[in-house]
């Protein structure tokens, strides 16, 4: 497991989160309730991990709504700081994008 995911996971958990500006956006533009994000980090499946990113560790993962749908969600943990958890964007993934389990990008 990626420790980014821990990270993040023990951090929500906590209620030691937020939901950044674009987050916001791009929940409401794929009609993702950010409550499903928050409460399905704790199944979250790593899709793409990038601890060394130059802003802020992070992750991207597989999450699945209330009513299953997938959505992927990226997650980063101030590198400073280390706190709090930050839901930096979240969406729907393609499936002309996307493997049929979500989980691999398809190459062009």
């Amino acid at each position: 497991m990626s420790e980014i995911l821990r990270r993040v996971q023990t951090l929500v958990l906590r209620g030691d989160y937020q939901v950044s500006r674009h987050g916001f956006r791009e929940l409401a533009a794929d009609d993702i309730v950010a409550q499903d994000a928050l409460t399905g980090v704790a199944r979250a499946i790593v899709v793409e991990d990038y601890p060394d990113s130059r802003k802020e560790p992070s992750v991207l993962v597989l999450q699945y709504d209330r009513d299953g749908r997938p959505i992927h969600v990226m997650w980063g943990v101030p590198k400073m700081a280390g706190r709090p958890a930050i839901l930096v964007t979240a969406y729907r993934p393609a499936p002309e994008r996307w493997s049929a389990d979500f989980r691999r990008r398809k190459t062009p």
